[in-house]
């Protein structure tokens, strides 16, 4: 049975946040900018890609998140398998709660945190890469509280991985492809992770959500939409990458890790499917991946 389904509480706050568009801006003194102005804002994102630390050993990675990170499909799964695929050595730790925000996933794991961020290792960095996802309201119309959260997270894990390179997970856009919005808060959700990676030592901007909106454009090809089934996400309140979506974020993150495209593997951990009894399991790429070739291709652009 799918485990840990997203409270009514972050529903409703996702409906309210969502129902119409307001003013997303000023969260940070700023006035609200025009639509020109903020597409040149989006378009010229020029935060530089963090440098991981030297390390020894095995690359450490830790994902802070929700159900953005883990649901249908499992960011730190697949990623842990397209690594063994080509012979990286990784290890991979989670702090995640569903529709939560990062202050709230850091309070509800609690004790599981301090023990991870108490740990220390030979070459002075204990992780290599901290990939931070926010809640998506939280991500778009609250930029102090997203900066806030995130510098929360980079400042406990600089004690014992002052050299980490951190990752903000750029959201999708919360909206189906086809409303004439969804291009406008994938913008907003952009421009605000670009603006909490530059407020961070050492951060850079993990472009999922640029990567889905390219798979929705049909770049390289790709259909997302196939006999009206959408196959990057689904959902009615809230969207979830499945398993097209997965593929392509897992390989993205590989990629922005290992500066080169992966080789990918017959099986991959994928979902059976979207109801309540259906689960995470290791299944045939071909025959489940619609087009991985050109959802490589997308996440080599990133």
């Amino acid at each position: 049975m799918r485990k840990n389904l997203l409270s009514l509480l972050a529903l409703s706050a996702m409906l309210s946040m969502f129902a119409c568009k307001g003013n997303t801006s000023g969260q940070d003194g700023e006035e609200q900018s025009s639509d020109s102005e903020k597409n040149k804002k989006v378009e010229n994102v020029d935060v530089k890609k963090p440098n991981a630390p030297k390390n020894e050993g095995v690359v450490r990675v830790l994902f802070v998140g929700n159900s953005h990170t883990e649901y249908y499909v499992s960011l730190p799964l697949l990623l842990k398998s397209f690594c063994a695929e080509n012979g990286k050595d990784i290890e991979v730790d989670e702090l995640v709660t569903m529709g939560a925000s990062i202050d709230e996933i850091m309070s509800d794991n609690k004790a599981k945190a301090e023990q991870l961020f108490s740990m220390a290792d030979d070459d002075g960095n204990y992780y290599d890469y901290i990939i931070l996802q926010e809640k998506t309201p939280v991500a778009i119309t609250e930029l102090d509280d997203y900066k806030a959260n995130c510098k929360s997270v980079a400042e406990r894990v600089s004690v014992n991985s002052p050299g980490a390179a951190i990752y903000i997970y750029e959201l999708m856009s919360p909206l189906e492809y086809n409303d004439s919005d969804f291009a406008d808060y994938g913008d907003e959700a952009l421009a605000n992770a670009v603006k909490v990676a530059k407020s961070l030592k050492n951060a850079g901007v993990l472009r999922i959500g640029s990567a889905v909106a390219d798979a929705y454009n049909g770049k390289e090809g790709y259909k997302a939409v196939v006999e009206g089934k959408d196959l990057l996400r689904h959902g009615q309140n809230t969207l979830h990458i499945l398993n097209d979506g997965g593929f392509l974020s897992g390989a993205l993150i590989y990629q922005t890790i290992y500066n080169e495209s992966p080789k990918v593997p017959e099986q991959l951990p994928l979902s059976t499917g979207t109801g309540d009894y259906d689960e995470i399991k290791m299944q045939d790429v071909n025959g489940t991946i619609s087009n991985a070739n050109a959802l490589l291709k997308i996440a080599a652009g990133y």
